[in-house]
């Protein structure tokens, strides 16, 4: 390595373009065999580094929503569920729902294909730049009576809201306390006022809400407020994975 090249990849340290790092030798090496002008070169280094930094920023946007499983509406099956329109999903996918404030409710019987579903949603508003964050309602429920109990409920949901969408999954599916219900309305409620999105899944119709709130007109307040802009996907059917272990026995 040459005094030049030492230059060369000391300063594309140094400016944080490790794209240009990789890049820049077998480029350079093309532009000089193909004759082309510097321009065409700076243009391709350009790119190159461009093309590093979307797909490192995309790696941690994954890895920060904490996905169970980073599923795609390429895998979801449609044809399972044609109670769920696939135009209307496919539309969520440019994540423009976000820019609107609106949300998203995925309800039906466990194995329906909802947090499939869900994931698939915040995976693709990923794609178009967003951050995402995955979690159940219980674990947030916990989490935000810690951050209560240690008077830290504000900052914590400053912390949330920095994620342009949420995405709470199995609400009904273990009950809350009373004080968990109480957290989990604050928090719904300081998404809708700050114009934030949500994607939440449960195997609860609206009208059994109350099971998990506890408070009938507490289960109103936050109703009111998911649904004014939501887009509400009913799953039907048997679960999936019932459906699986059965074509498996059959096979045996």
């Amino acid at each position: 390595m040459n005094t030049n090249e030492m230059r060369i990849d000391a300063a594309f340290k140094e400016l944080k373009m490790p794209g240009a790092t990789r890049s820049w030798r077998p480029l350079i090496r093309d532009a000089q065999t193909k004759g082309q002008a510097p321009g065409v070169f700076l243009a391709a280094l350009l790119e190159s580094e461009l093309i590093s930094r979307r797909e490192n920023r995309l790696r941690m946007l994954l890895a920060e929503a904490h996905f169970p499983e980073a599923k795609t509406l390429d895998t979801f099956d449609f044809t399972a569920q044609p109670s769920v329109p696939k135009n209307k999903v496919l539309a969520l996918a440019s994540a423009d729902f976000l820019k609107q404030r609106e949300s998203v409710v995925c309800i039906g019987p466990p194995g329906t294909g909802k947090t499939h579903l869900s994931s698939a949603i915040g995976v693709s508003c990923i794609h178009a730049g967003f951050r995402v964050r995955f979690t159940t309602v219980t674990a947030l429920a916990n989490d935000l009576l810690a951050a209560r109990d240690n008077h830290t409920l504000t900052r914590a949901f400053r912390k949330w809201q920095r994620y342009s969408l949420v995405i709470l999954d199995e609400l009904g599916f273990v009950p809350l306390s009373r004080d968990g219900a109480q957290v989990l309305f604050q928090f719904i409620s300081d998404r809708y006022d700050n114009g934030k999105s949500l994607v939440i899944t449960t195997n609860l119709e609206f009208s059994k809400w109350t099971e998990v709130l506890h408070d009938p007109q507490m289960t109103a307040a936050l109703l009111d407020r998911l649904t004014h802009r939501c887009h509400i996907f009913e799953h039907k059917g048997e679960s999936y994975r019932f459906r699986e272990s059965l074509k498996k026995k059959g096979r045996n």
